[in-house]
């Protein structure tokens, strides 16, 4: 089985074609798509290429756009009466890998 390990948004994400994974927000609306150029490591049936070796991209399409589900932060001080809420939503996009190259 072919896999790759890529890097967007400052993170790292081992794939393989047809997967499907959510990084961070994209330009880009659903069914644009996207090529992957910073590729740090392959394998395929005859081992592994990784570092400066890897002259590879990755191939995908954008599947949707949206925000991942709330993260709240709640305080809470007893018998004080105080109570606050903090609440953030981080964007990304769903994209599917369809090769790798």
């Amino acid at each position: 089985m072919q896999y790759a390990v890529i890097v967007t948004g400052g993170k790292q994400y081992k794939v393989a074609a047809g997967d499907e994974i959510f990084v961070e927000k994209l330009e880009g609306e659903a069914g644009d798509k996207v090529t992957f150029d910073q590729v740090i490591a392959v394998a395929d049936d005859n081992g592994i290429k990784a570092g400066a070796d890897v002259k590879a991209t990755v191939k995908g399409e954008i599947v949707k756009q949206g925000k991942n589900k709330k993260i709240v932060v709640f305080k809470y001080k007893a018998k004080k009466g105080y109570r606050r809420t903090n609440g953030h939503r981080q964007p990304y996009t769903r994209v599917r890998i369809e090769e790798i190259g």
